[in-house]
């Protein structure tokens, strides 16, 4: 079954995960694109195309709805789904993709660990920040204080954002299966606070976001 996990969120909404297995022929014939989905993945590689279209017809597959509605971007480049009151978010890393659907302003970010993401930790992560990381699990406990910034990036959609100074999120004890946590981004007049819920799922850190004002 591609679709790995499917769950309902607090207070209202849904994630989903698909294990990417099949052939890019196999999601070509599942989403039908439209001609404008076309256009935006001809440049695309193999790989990068089977993400990007397994992100898709996982949004669609968890809607539970015949007809697929088609996301757009906005004017920053934020997916949105015409005539549709959920707001979406979507992310790949490897073998996942990942989709996230609410009434509410929301982020997801997937990423597998790599310990490559140590060289920029210091480009979003304060010295406090890294000193309130566990000894113990400190590169998963980094990965998911990066898809949380990711996420809450994501979730505001309108860039021009520093990881760092305008992203913030309060330290947590590390939880090697799942946890939660706060964050918010402030930047002049924008103050915005989200709840923040990650899941370890074998060699991924699964980090999604919730607007809570």
């Amino acid at each position: 079954m591609p679709i790995y996990l499917h769950e309902m969120i607090h207070p209202q909404g849904e994630i989903g995960l698909w294990e990417i297995n099949e052939t890019l022929s196999f999601f070509q014939r599942e989403l039908l694109l439209s001609v404008e989905e076309e256009l935006a993945i001809e440049e695309m590689f193999e790989r990068r195309k089977k993400e990007w279209m397994a992100g898709r017809l996982l949004l669609h597959k968890m809607s539970g709805r015949t007809e697929r509605g088609i996301p757009i971007k906005d004017e920053f480049g934020k997916p949105h789904l015409p005539q549709s009151p959920y707001d979406i978010s979507l992310s790949h890393s490897g073998r996942f993709a990942a989709a996230i659907a609410s009434p509410y302003v929301v982020g997801i970010d997937i990423q597998k660990i790599v310990q490559k993401l140590k060289r920029i930790e210091n480009k979003f992560m304060t010295p406090t920040d890294l000193a309130s990381l566990s000894e113990e699990h400190y590169l998963e406990h980094l990965h998911v204080c990066w898809g949380a910034k990711e996420a809450m990036y994501k979730a505001y959609g309108k860039k021009k954002l520093e990881f760092k100074e305008h992203i913030i999120i309060h330290p947590f004890t590390f939880d090697v299966s799942f946890g939660q946590f706060q964050g918010y981004i402030k930047k002049e007049n924008v103050h915005m606070t989200f709840n923040l819920y990650y899941k370890v799922i074998e060699n991924y850190i699964l980090v999604y976001a919730v607007k809570t004002n």
